[in-house]
C-alpha cells in the first residue's frame, strides 16, 4: 500500500487548508491564506483473517455537543498518523497515547466545525473541486487517478471530498475569528528592527563589480608590458573622466564578460579573487579603482552594487490570465471547455494570448491581454499562487478554478530583485502576524472547546 500513499490534508492534521480569496477590479488577487499543507495518508484498511475476528465491536468513546465520536474513527485516524510518522522516520508515542492524542485532537476538530456550522458558513462544491484539485497538483498528478489511488488505499471519494469541505469550513472560522483580530503595529515592526538579533551587517555579503581587463601574454616582454600599461591607465582616464564604463568595457577590454559590460553578477566573497575584495573593501557604489595588476593582466574595476547580509531579496513573477465567469449562459463545464482550447490553439500558433484575453477575460486585466505585471509572492490568492509557482516560464497552466471563476494561466518570467525599505517592513510585519496566529489560534482553540460539552465514554468491558 505504501507506494500508493498520497499527500493530502485529514482532519488530524494542522488547521492550514485552502483558502479563496478576492479579485480586485484591476485584475489583482487578494491576499488569501495559507494554502493546503500536504501531509501523508493512507487509510488503514480493516484487518482481516483471525485478527478481525478478534477485534471488539465499535463504541463511542466521546460525545461533542451531542455528536458522538466511535472508536474505530479514532482507530482509523490513529493508523493514518502512525503511518505519516513512520514514513518520517519520526518517533512514535505508544498506542495508547497516540490514541489518546488522536481523540483529543478530533474532539477540538469537532468543536470547531461545530461553531462553523452555528455560525452559518458553507462551502459550495465548486470550493471542494479546488481544493481537490490542488491535491492533485501537489502530487503531481490529474484528478482521475487521484480518485483512483484514493480508491486503492480504502478512502472513498464521498469521505475524501467531506474531509476537504471541514477543513475549509475550519479554516473559513478561524479566518473570520481570529485573523480579522491578529494586527502588527508600526511599533512593533520598530522594536525588531532595533533588536540587536536583527541588526543588519554592514560588511556586504554580495558584491557586483564590472572590470576592464587589459590582458597580458604570458610572454610578453617589458616593453609589451609598459605599452599594456599605459593603455590600461589611459582607459582608467576614460572611465573616472564620466564616459560610460560598460561601453568601454564592451569595446576595449579583454575579459569575456565585456558584451556584459564588463558586469560579473552578484558573487559572495568566496567567488571573487583577494585582490579584487581588497581593491573594492572601501569603496562606494559607483567608485572606479586603480589599476590592478594579476597574473593575467592589467584590472580597471568599478563597484556597481554591495548588498549587504541584511538586504532582503524576493521573487517575482511577471504572469497574465484569462478569467471567464460562470453564468446562466456558461457553467464551469463550459467555461472550462472553452479555455482548454484556447490553450490548444495558443499551443498551436493558432491564436495569441493577448489576444484572446482582450476579447474573452472578464477581468480587469483585459485591456492589458490579460497583464498581471511584476507581483510579489502572495500578491495572488494561494491557489493561483501555487499554479503558478509550478510554471516554468513561457508554460499555460491547465484551467484553475477558484470561487470567481475559471483561469487560465501563464508565466512569462520570473526575477529575483532586492526589497526596499517599506517591503521589507511589510516583511517583517507579515513575520511576525504569523507568530501571533500561532498563539492566537491556539488559545482559540481552547476556547472553542472549552464551551462545548464534552462527555468522555469508558471503553465497554
Amino acid at each position: 500500500m505504501t507506494h500508493r500513499v498520497l499527500a493530502i490534508a485529514t482532519r488530524i492534521t494542522a488547521a492550514a487548508a485552502i483558502s479563496c480569496g478576492a479579485l480586485a477590479p484591476a485584475g489583482v488577487f487578494a491576499q488569501g491564506l495559507r494554502p493546503l499543507q500536504p501531509q501523508t495518508i493512507g487509510a488503514a484498511r480493516p484487518a482481516t483473517g483471525a485478527s478481525a475476528v478478534q477485534r471488539p465491536a465499535d463504541f463511542i468513546v466521546a460525545v461533542v455537543n451531542s455528536e458522538p465520536i466511535t472508536n474505530g474513527e479514532v482507530r482509523i485516524e490513529a493508523a493514518r498518523l502512525a503511518q505519516q510518522l513512520a514514513q518520517a522516520r519520526q518517533s512514535q508515542p505508544g498506542n495508547a497515547e497516540l490514541m489518546r492524542l488522536v481523540l483529543d485532537r478530533m474532539i477540538g476538530d469537532k468543536a470547531q466545525l461545530q461553531l462553523a456550522r452555528d455560525m452559518g458558513i458553507r462551502i459550495d462544491d465548486t470550493a471542494v473541486d479546488q481544493a481537490e484539485l490542488t491535491v492533485a497538483q501537489q502530487n503531481r498528478i490529474d484528478v482521475p487517478t487521484l480518485r483512483r489511488r484514493l480508491t486503492a488505499d480504502g478512502l472513498g471519494l464521498a469521505q475524501f471530498r467531506e474531509q476537504l469541505r471541514d477543513q475549509l469550513l475550519v479554516t473559513r472560522v478561524r479566518e473570520r475569528e481570529v485573523d480579522a483580530r491578529v494586527r502588527v503595529s508600526d511599533a512593533e515592526v520598530d522594536q525588531f528592527l532595533r533588536d540587536p538579533a536583527a541588526a543588519i551587517s554592514t560588511t556586504p555579503a554580495e558584491i557586483n563589480i564590472a572590470q576592464i581587463l587589459v590582458a597580458v601574454p604570458d610572454a610578453a616582454t617589458p616593453a609589451q608590458v609598459a605599452a599594456l600599461q599605459a593603455k590600461a591607465q589611459s582607459i582608467l582616464v576614460r572611465a573616472r573622466g564620466n564616459e560610460d564604463f560598460a561601453g568601454l568595457a564592451r569595446e576595449l577590454s579583454d575579459s569575456p564578460d565585456r558584451a556584459n559590460g564588463g558586469q560579473m553578477g552578484l558573487r559572495g566573497p568566496d567567488r571573487l579573487p583577494p585582490l579584487f575584495l581588497d581593491a573594492t573593501a572601501n569603496l562606494a557604489e559607483g567608485t572606479v579603482t586603480d589599476v590592478l595588476r594579476s597574473g593575467a593582466g592589467f584590472h580597471i574595476l568599478k563597484v556597481i552594487e554591495k548588498r549587504a547580509p541584511g538586504v532582503m531579496t524576493v521573487t517575482q513573477t511577471h504572469a497574465r490570465h484569462i478569467l471567464l465567469r460562470p453564468s446562466v449562459q456558461m457553467n464551469e463545464v463550459q467555461a472550462r471547455d472553452k479555455l482548454n482550447d484556447m490553450k490548444r490553439r495558443i499551443q498551436a500558433g493558432q491564436a495569441d494570448f493577448a489576444t484572446l484575453a482582450r476579447e474573452s477575460s472578464q477581468d480587469g486585466s483585459a485591456p492589458q491581454g490579460g497583464d498581471l505585471g511584476w507581483a510579489n509572492p502572495g500578491q495572488f490568492v494561494p491557489e493561483f499562487e501555487a499554479v503558478l509557482t509550478n510554471l516554468a516560464p513561457g508554460q499555460i497552466a491547465d484551467p484553475l478554478i477558484s470561487r470567481f471563476g475559471m483561469h487560465l494561466i501563464q508565466l512569462l518570467e520570473r526575477r529575483t530583485v532586492p526589497l526596499g525599505v517599506r517591503e521589507q517592513r511589510e516583511v517583517i510585519r507579515n513575520q511576525l502576524r504569523e507568530k501571533k496566529l500561532d498563539t492566537a489560534y491556539a488559545t482559540w482553540a481552547q476556547d472553542v472547546r472549552g464551551r462545548a460539552y464534552v462527555e468522555m465514554r469508558e471503553t465497554p468491558q
